[in-house]
This record gives C-alpha cells, sequence and structure tokens, in this order.
C-alpha cells in the first residue's frame, strides 16, 4: 500500500454517524510523511510557471506554504468572511444545506502581472469550495494554472463539477478514495 494513503486513519461516524472521515493529521506529524506528501503535490505542477499557491481555509493552509516554497511561489489565503484586513473580494456558493462564503485580498497578485495561480485545498468533495476560490482568482485579474487536492472522495463528483467549471484545467489529488 502507499506509504501516505496507509498513514491517513478512517474514522467512522465522524463528525456524524455514517459519514467516514479521513484523518490525515498522521500526516503533518511525521516529517518524511509531510515531505513526501508537499512533493506529491508538487510533482505535476513543476515548471508550470506557478507564482502564487492560494490556501483555502482552513485545512488549506496545512500544505498550502510549503507546496508554495517547493515550487518558488508565494502563498496567498483565501479565508472565511472578516479575517483579511484590506479590501477583499468575496464570493458566496452553495452548500448541501445553505451557503458560505470566502474572501481574497483584492490586491493579492497586483504586483505580479500575469499570475499564474494553484488553487490548493485539503479534500475535493462536491467541488463548490474550490470553484468559489477559482472565480476569486479570476476576479483578482489572475489566471488559474491547476487545482491541487490531498485528498479526493471521488463518489461525490467535484471533479466532473470543476472540470465543467474551469474546462483545460488540471486538477491533481494526491490520494483518491
Amino acid at each position: 500500500m502507499d506509504r501516505l494513503a496507509a498513514a491517513v486513519r478512517d474514522v467512522p461516524d465522524f463528525p456524524k454517524p455514517g459519514i467516514l472521515f479521513r484523518d490525515v493529521t498522521p500526516l503533518l506529524a511525521a516529517p518524511d510523511l509531510f515531505r513526501e506528501t508537499v512533493e506529491r503535490l508538487a510533482a505535476p505542477f513543476l515548471g508550470a510557471g506557478i507564482t502564487h499557491v492560494v490556501g483555502v481555509e482552513s485545512r488549506g493552509f496545512w500544505f498550502g506554504p510549503a507546496l508554495a516554497e517547493r515550487l518558488g511561489a508565494g502563498f496567498v489565503p483565501v479565508r472565511k468572511p472578516g479575517k483579511l484586513p484590506r479590501a477583499v473580494l468575496r464570493e458566496t456558493y452553495a452548500l448541501e444545506y445553505g451557503e458560505d462564503t470566502v474572501e481574497l485580498h483584492a490586491d493579492c497578485f497586483d504586483d505580479v502581472p500575469g499570475a499564474r495561480v494553484l488553487v490548493h485545498d485539503d479534500v475535493i468533495a462536491t467541488g463548490g469550495t474550490a470553484a468559489a476560490a477559482a472565480r476569486l482568482v479570476a476576479q483578482a485579474g489572475a489566471e488559474v494554472a491547476g487545482l491541487s487536492f490531498l485528498v479526493e472522495i471521488g463518489v461525490l463528483g467535484g471533479r466532473a463539477v470543476l472540470a465543467g467549471a474551469l474546462p483545460g484545467v488540471p486538477i491533481e489529488a494526491a490520494l483518491v478514495y
């Protein structure tokens, strides 16, 4: 079995009955696994001219900065409302029951003409959060050059949603369930 997949722990009935939660925190706790995870996330995008990695709050912050460093790029956070101190762009998106909102500094790519951005999050499930982050990147005047995830939960169809919204943009997941 793959070393990274073997380290991920299955937690049944979390956060509610019937859900099988994939706990990736062991990948953070072991330096060799952390390094291997970052390398696996970076590999598809080496040489792609990525200027920034956008990490989605909060678990996109776990590997996003290290991924940015490995790609020789800057790191830019996408946060929940009210967490960023300067002027922001805001995107609201649908959830299974309701909606959520994310924000990005409006000027975050202004100093890099032709910015090429890799959007990173821990999990691709339905694709809604990553699609919202990608829309923010475009609103800020940058190109979405790729989408990166630690875990893909294939049965939920997020890859198809993102492929439809961002045709031709590479979508990569280190672990697929």
